[in-house]
């Protein structure tokens, strides 16, 4: 079994057992994410966007309630409005489900941030705290994608799909920081 297959199972695991032991709801409800996978909280991400019928990247207590509904919280709806108001800072009626999901993210440890920063540092040719498209175009190479190999796709093609995992369509300006 590969090591990310193996982390992941054992994350998940581990995230069950921890489940039975907190009361915190907001913690309950990130291992309930985490029992499903790595990908639990994106999963949940999915869901919530799914509900926002309006694209306003924001959700009232019925679409989010039905949202832990469809993904399979176990949260109740007295638990569920509890968590709410804990995002509802300004009693608009509404939450931002992309600070609903960074706050729902487990921290990351030291190694990891120094790691992502050797990286982000590698990446950014100009040391200005940004990296640009002409900073990643200079690092990578389209011509071993799988797609680039097989005639599927050209250089630029596969490069644009490499880009789409860094932009937000609600922030599409390009630029990584």
């Amino acid at each position: 079994m590969p090591g990310t297959a193996r982390h992941d199972r054992e994350m998940a695991i581990q995230a069950k057992k921890d489940l039975s032991k907190t009361t915190d709801l907001i913690e309950r409800l990130r291992l309930q994410c985490l029992a499903k996978g790595s990908a639990g909280i994106k999963g949940l991400g999915r869901v919530f966007q799914i509900m926002d019928n309006n694209n306003s990247r924001t959700l009232d207590f019925k679409e989010f309630v039905k949202g832990l509904n469809n993904y399979a919280m176990m949260i109740d709806k007295e638990e569920a409005q509890r968590i709410f108001q804990m995002f509802d800072k300004d009693g608009s009626g509404t939450i931002d489900f992309d600070e609903f999901l960074l706050k729902l993210r487990p921290p990351m440890s030291k190694a990891r941030k120094e790691i992502i920063m050797q990286a982000f540092k590698k990446l950014d040719k100009t040391g200005d705290g940004v990296i640009t498209i002409e900073d990643l175009r200079r690092v990578y190479d389209a011509k071993h994608h799988p797609k680039y190999q097989n005639g599927e796709w050209t250089e630029d093609q596969v490069f644009k799909a490499f880009l789409d995992n860094f932009d937000s369509p609600y922030d599409n300006d390009g630029k990584v920081s």
